[in-house]
């Protein structure tokens, strides 16, 4: 768990079912099973895309970087407003941003054919 973890769980419970948990040397921060966020070393990054990016460049909020190889590689996720850290109400507006975010890139899951069934589902 992050020191993060109480402040999101309490800030975002009136906006669903906040889930905090451990992935690839950070953390993964999800919203009613939709990724909105993710924690590294402390700091919080909210999805990223073209419907909410001028928001996070107009306060000059950065994109979280990973290394590949020897390069440095944006994520579709960029950092949260320091505000966001302090006042409940600046965290959700922001986390709202990230999960229209999500919900735009958000893909439906394949159909599947019932148990026993030799159909395909193409």
């Amino acid at each position: 768990m992050t020191a993060l973890t109480p402040w999101l769980e309490e800030a975002l419970a009136p906006m669903g079912a906040v889930k905090v948990r451990a992935m690839f040397g950070g953390y993964g921060v999800s919203l009613d099973g939709l990724s909105v966020g993710l924690i590294a070393d402390d700091v919080l990054y909210l999805k990223c895309d073209a419907g909410n990016v001028a928001a996070f460049e107009a306060e000059g909020l950065g994109p979280f970087m990973y290394d590949k190889g020897g390069v440095m590689m944006p994520m579709s996720y960029r950092q949260a407003p320091e505000a966001a850290m302090d006042d409940g109400e600046v965290l959700r507006l922001w986390v709202g941003r990230a999960l229209e975010a999500a919900r735009r890139v958000k893909r439906p899951l394949p159909r599947r054919a019932p148990r026993g069934s030799t159909a395909r589902p193409w």
